[in-house]
């Protein structure tokens, strides 16, 4: 059980507080309620984007890491398709130097033509080198237009095209910086070697004035029903072929995801999973393989992706898959087979939580879901999923209609 104690300032910024004394460091987190799903569809990249001017100093604070290195401290963000989060570990006596770096910058970011290009050059690198220039790096890009229509899950967090960020203006950017960088739109969890007061009372000395701005409404459309099989084929300068299979799956806050995610660990968590023991030690189709979800806030994807052994057909992989598939929407798994992959979810929480930089996140993560003691109820709700559960949840994933599916062929 994480406890915490919640409060609201004035300006709408929600504050968490979670006190644990058997460490001696303390943890800032700064989530925003913004990721790439808010973006406009002809300027996409910009959640992104910000993660790197976050960086680039304030009005006041011209230089971000200097400060912090000197108490001690480190940081870091991450931005996914719903949300971008900042966190700084400091010794617990440095901790107001933390309060200091983010007011600043979410009151005062600094914003100009010179900061603007140089975090542009970073992002357009960065596209070019991950997603460009690496073997299968443009796979997610083509899966997500084939698996998404209209929900804006239809690009990834780094932008849709490279254009986008090349073309970024500094109106543009100061624009959505207003829109969604506020009290309004943030959750601050404070973590670790510290009082709920004081973090309290810090919290309001450096947050408290900082105007609310206004509380950002997702206007987001939702995904209608697939009705049809997708398939995409694309030929690359890659070593392998490689299989992809993408099938929707409920929203992160709807029961049916725990089934999902239990599925996924069924299928292709590790060398003892199905997809692993048919088709790579038995089979011998492919090389490697693996099944997982995408857990966004809302309906994500279950994916499979391997690659294949030199020789095979991808028709014969992908006819492999889908028997594997067929045998699991057919008849109930084993109790034991269940039981084994409930004690690996719970193993995998229990580390996570080890951490009081990952607990500070998530009560985060959760909060922005709807309710931070979510995080409390995770392991109860996929310890109550059954057999028979697995099986009707597989028998609604894994039908024809249901699925979008990429060949990526090499070219030798």
């Amino acid at each position: 059980m994480i406890k915490f104690e919640r409060f609201e300032l004035k300006n709408g910024l929600r504050l968490i507080v979670h006190e644990d004394f058997s460490t001696p460091v303390a943890v800032l987190n700064v989530l925003y309620d913004v990721g790439a799903r808010d973006e406009d569809p002809g300027k996409t990249g910009f959640a992104h984007l910000f993660e790197h001017l976050m960086f680039g100093g304030s009005v006041n604070i011209a230089d971000f890491e200097t400060p912090l290195q000197q108490a001690g401290g480190e940081n870091n963000a991450f931005t996914t398709n719903d949300f971008t989060n900042y966190y700084i570990q400091l010794p617990t006596e440095n901790i107001e130097t933390a309060f200091w770096l983010e007011s600043d910058r979410m009151l005062s970011l600094a914003f100009n033509e010179k900061s603007l290009e140089v975090q542009r050059k970073v992002v357009v690198e960065e596209f070019k080198e991950h997603y460009l220039n690496k073997p299968y790096g443009d796979a997610w890009f083509k899966l997500r237009e084939l698996a998404y229509k209209v929900h804006p899950y239809r690009w990834m967090t780094i932008g849709k095209e490279l254009s986008h960020i090349e073309n970024a203006k500094l109106d543009d950017v100061r624009d959505f910086f207003q829109r969604h960088y506020c009290p309004a739109n943030a959750i601050v969890v404070v973590a670790g070697h510290i009082k709920s007061q004081e973090a309290r009372i810090l919290t309001e000395k450096w947050f408290g004035e900082i105007p609310a701005g206004e509380k950002y409404l997702h206007a987001v459309m939702q995904e209608p029903e697939q009705t049809e099989p997708r398939k995409m084929e694309v030929r690359a300068n890659v070593p392998l072929d490689a299989l992809y299979k993408c099938y929707h799956i409920a929203s992160r806050t709807d029961p049916r995801y725990y089934l999902a995610e239990l599925i996924s660990e069924v299928l292709g968590g590790g060398a003892s999973s199905r997809l692993h023991q048919s088709l790579v030690k038995e089979k011998k189709l492919f090389s490697n393989i693996e099944c997982y979800q995408t857990g966004s806030t809302d309906a994500g994807l279950l994916v499979i992706e391997g690659k294949l052994i030199r020789g095979v057909s991808m028709h014969e992989a992908d006819k492999a898959v889908e028997e594997e598939l067929q045998k699991i929407s057919d008849a109930l798994i084993d109790e034991k087979e269940l039981t084994k992959i409930k004690n690996k979810t719970e193993s995998a929480i229990v580390f996570e939580d080890m951490s009081v930089m990952n607990r500070a996140a998530n009560l985060a993560m959760y909060e922005v879901l709807g309710d931070a003691n979510l995080m409390n109820t995770e392991l109860e709700k996929y310890q109550s999923v059954t057999t028979p559960d697995i099986l009707g949840e597989c028998r609604k994933i894994f039908h024809e209609n249901n699925s979008s599916t990429l060949y990526y062929h090499g070219k030798n």
